[in-house]
Parts: structure tokens; C-alpha cells; sequence
């Protein structure tokens, strides 16, 4: 089973090299922001030369954006507010849905899990009462249906919560658990940014 296509990988590590140069010591603030309505801010430069920008921050979510015109990459962003085995030592962890102006990807559901994965290693996401399987490729997890991210994104505008759970490739049973407070208004902002 193909688990996802380049490009879709290819825009997660593009994304999560730009966390790594300036947008995640914002993320790991603990204090809450104030909601942003006002035009996109300039971030620090992402590899090869590419700005990010922060479109706005909602809640325990952020709508940020890099590159340009057709080559356009906007995504909202959160961490989770609570990862166990709270002792377990790994990277951070992030939900984020993409869209992608060059190939007119929309919607793409992503998870940076921190830590290292069988490839095609099984997992799930639950959200109120509905369940999704996911898989994982490296140290990523994406749903196993990619036709249900549209499905996905309505209960997320919905509900107040989502967990995804996942085995490391050492065998660690881990669960993530983001907020959605903000997420519908991060979501907007994307999709008029990368339209």
C-alpha cells in the first residue's frame, strides 16, 4: 500500500523545517494570545530563502503561510495540550491541514508525531464519538482514507477536542490530545489566504 505521495511529504517536511527556524518557540508559549485579525506578520526565513508568515493566531490554533503567488503554502497549526506517557522523552508533536496553491491540495491533515514510526504502522484518531484510522510513514501520521479529511475537518469545526494514538518504533503506546478552540476561524483564515 502506497502510504502518501511525494509532494504531500515533501510539504511536510518544507513546513515542519520552518517550525524548526521560527514559528515553534511561538507555538510553545504558554500564555494565550489574544485573537489576531489584522494582515499577515512576517515570521523568520524558512530554507532556501522562503518567508512565513503568520496569518493570525485563534485560539490554540495558528494560520501561518510561505512562499508566493502559485507556490503558496498555507497551513493551520497547533500543538497538543497533553502527550502521554508524560514522562516519555520525544520531539514535539503537531496537527496541522494544508493547502498547497501549486498542486490545489486542500484540506491535507498531517500529524508531526515527535518520534519515529514502523512505516505503515497502524493508529487512530478519535474525535466525540467517531474514529478514523491512521497510518504512519517516518515520524508522521496521516489518515488511512485520505478521502475522509473533508469529513474530518467539518467534526473539528464542531467538536472540542481530538486525540490520535500511535506506537513508536520502539514500541511506546503514545497519545496526543490537541484543542480545537480556534480552529474553525485558523481554517478560514487559511482558506482565504490559499484559496
Amino acid at each position: 500500500m502506497k502510504i502518501r505521495q511525494t509532494p504531500r511529504l515533501a510539504a511536510l517536511a518544507c513546513l515542519l523545517a520552518t517550525l524548526a527556524l521560527g514559528a515553534s518557540p511561538a507555538l510553545a508559549q504558554q500564555k494565550k494570545q489574544p485573537e489576531k485579525k489584522t494582515a499577515a506578520k512576517e515570521a523568520p526565513a524558512a530554507p532556501g530563502g522562503a518567508q512565513t508568515f503568520l496569518i493570525g493566531t485563534f485560539g490554540d490554533w495558528k494560520a501561518l503561510m510561505t512562499g508566493k503567488d502559485k507556490q503558496k503554502v498555507c497551513y493551520a497549526l497547533s500543538q497538543p495540550k497533553e502527550r502521554l506517557p508524560a514522562k516519555l522523552v520525544r520531539d514535539p508533536g503537531y496537527l496541522f491541514i494544508s493547502n498547497r496553491t501549486a498542486d490545489g491540495a486542500k484540506n491535507e491533515v498531517a500529524f508531526k508525531l515527535g518520534f519515529a514510526t514502523k512505516t505503515g504502522q497502524d493508529g487512530s484518531l478519535t474525535i466525540g464519538t467517531g474514529n478514523f484510522p491512521l497510518v504512519g510513514s517516518g515520524d508522521s501520521a496521516f489518515l488511512k482514507n485520505p478521502a475522509q479529511e473533508a469529513q474530518l475537518i467539518e467534526l473539528m469545526k464542531k467538536s472540542a477536542g481530538i486525540s490520535i494514538k500511535m506506537s513508536s518504533a520502539r514500541g511506546n503506546e503514545t497519545t496526543d490530545k490537541y484543542s480545537l478552540s480556534g480552529f474553525g476561524k485558523a481554517i478560514e483564515a487559511v482558506a482565504k489566504e490559499c484559496p
